[in-house]
């Protein structure tokens, strides 16, 4: 099927380059536009980095647990077998001779954690809380910045000049597949709250981007390609599957856990609150504590006895059975209950659990497509299968990231990352490496400057960054090491 067939990549312009240049050359037989941006990004130094970048627990714990990279390449997987499945099922109906480029989704799912800095959430607030008058910072938006400006890949222009000015110098329809949220970030923010977006340094670009993917949009249409979406339902499948993996081996949730966080916990109003906003957002009705609790036995379900399930059951309905004490049966029967813990120490119950939920959560994606502009069709899960991964996403969260033990590794995070920064920008540039030093001194204001300090802090891995703080202010002491 040649390009021009199909209507979800019809604009002529979105397979050019920000250098100008096209996206493939004639020479280059059977290999896409697409396909060349994924390998670009596939040997950049940015994309290495997430293998010593953390998802959920350090590394340096266990070789077991995920980190940003193998996240990543996980996300990419459900992605691509998101788009395949539409491909086989939905998109034909939709769109004569529609397909999605597999390809593409692909590097929008392995590109999407690119601008994360090291030491997770409190990294990120650390950083925009010194770009605060700069611009701020924003994972979603240094992602984008990556790959137009940070990273560098000299390029043979129309021209004739050979440049390092565009980045890895992506197309236009590719960098599309990043952009998860249209709203360009203030210079000077107002509040201590994260302002998803772009930076203000990219907006030029972003109108490229709008311009040649989907011309003629109008000024307040939202923006968002049918890659970026799948890519969005991938993470969130991921975060509610493969985190919640690492967490159960880590002993930090268990089903018994997670069932009484959403009775007894304050973490119930944050899940409730933050999984009715998904369902409103996707035209579903609002879930209560009951049927939050029901996902939890529908969820697991297939790891625990028969006996214990209807117990279970009967405990989500309001109906719990009785022993002569008048006690409920669920807490009564905690040696059965916790044989439906074997999830936390068998690995091959484990394998079963996520390989299942993962399929299941596939086949629940919907295809919605949009007749003006089909590049901007979007994706939409059953409410059912919506449920359980905002339910089990959220208590991960509430239960795992905001715990004390993860707490501590992550506030000492956010000194490492504040003082980093802070003396960088105090030596004018003159601890930056000589490639960045490069770019301070080409800066011509504050804002620019820092913004630079800020790039650098943000490529940083977590180990790199607990040594150069090393380095810079003679303590030596590991940043994970236990109070």
């Amino acid at each position: 099927m040649s390009k021009k067939d199909n209507p979800l990549y019809a604009a002529v312009n979105e397979i050019r380059r920000p250098s100008g240049l096209d996206g493939a050359r004639v020479d280059e037989h059977g290999r896409s536009a697409f396909r060349k941006d994924y390998a670009r990004l596939l040997h950049a130094a940015s994309f290495r980095r997430l293998q010593d970048k953390t998802q959920l627990f350090p590394g340096s714990e266990s070789d077991f647990f995920r980190n940003r990279l193998t996240h990543s390449l996980e996300v990419a997987q459900i992605a691509r077998g998101i788009a395949a499945r539409l491909n086989a099922t939905k998109v034909p109906e939709a769109f004569e001779n529609g397909a999605i480029d597999e390809d593409l989704v692909e590097f929008a799912a392995i590109a999407h954690d690119l601008g994360h800095p090291p030491f997770g959430h409190n990294g990120e607030h650390a950083l925009d809380e010194l770009m605060v008058r700069f611009g701020g910072f924003e994972g979603n938006a240094q992602t984008l910045r990556i790959l137009a400006a940070v990273e560098r890949k000299l390029v043979d222009t129309p021209s004739g000049h050979g440049s390092s000015a565009f980045g890895l110098d992506l197309t236009f329809r590719t960098l599309a597949s990043v952009l998860k949220y249209d709203s360009k970030i203030p210079l000077r923010k107002a509040g201590a709250k994260l302002h998803k977006g772009y930076y203000a340094s990219e907006a030029s670009l972003v109108k490229q981007i709008k311009a040649a993917v989907a011309p003629g949009l109008g000024a307040k249409v939202p923006f968002k390609t049918i890659e970026c979406a799948i890519m969005d339902m991938a993470d969130d499948i991921a975060y509610s599957t493969y985190d919640l993996e690492d967490s159960l081996h880590a002993g930090f949730v268990s089903p018994m856990r997670l069932a009484s966080a959403l009775v007894n916990e304050e973490a119930k109003g944050a899940v409730l609150l933050k999984t009715n906003k998904a369902l409103v957002e996707s035209g579903y009705k609002k879930a209560d504590v009951q049927e939050l609790l029901d996902v939890i036995v529908t969820v697991f379900r297939v790891a625990m006895p028969k006996s214990v399930s209807s117990l279970l059951t009967d405990a989500a309905a309001g109906n719990p059975r009785h022993d002569a004490n008048g006690r409920a049966a669920l807490l009564v029967n905690v040696e059965a209950w916790q044989m439906a813990q074997r999830l936390q120490t068998d690995s091959l119950a484990r394998t079963k659990f996520t390989a299942d939920r993962v399929g299941r959560l596939i086949a629940a994606v919907d295809f919605v497509p949009c007749a003006s502009h089909p590049q901007l069709s979007s994706i939409r899960m059953r409410r059912e299968e919506l449920l359980q991964v905002e339910v089990l996403k959220h208590l991960n969260y509430e239960l795992v990231i905001r715990s004390p033990q993860l707490a501590v590794v992550e506030n000492r995070g956010k000194e490492v990352v504040q003082r980093i920064f802070k003396t960088l920008d105090e030596s004018n540039g003159s601890l930056l490496p000589a490639d960045w030093k490069t770019r301070y001194v080409q800066q011509v204001t504050p804002a620019t400057r820092k913004r630079v300090i800020c790039d650098y802090v943000a490529c940083m891995t977590d180990r790199y960054a607990a040594e150069l703080y090393s380095r810079l202010f003679g303590e030596g002491a590991s940043i994970f090491k236990p109070l």
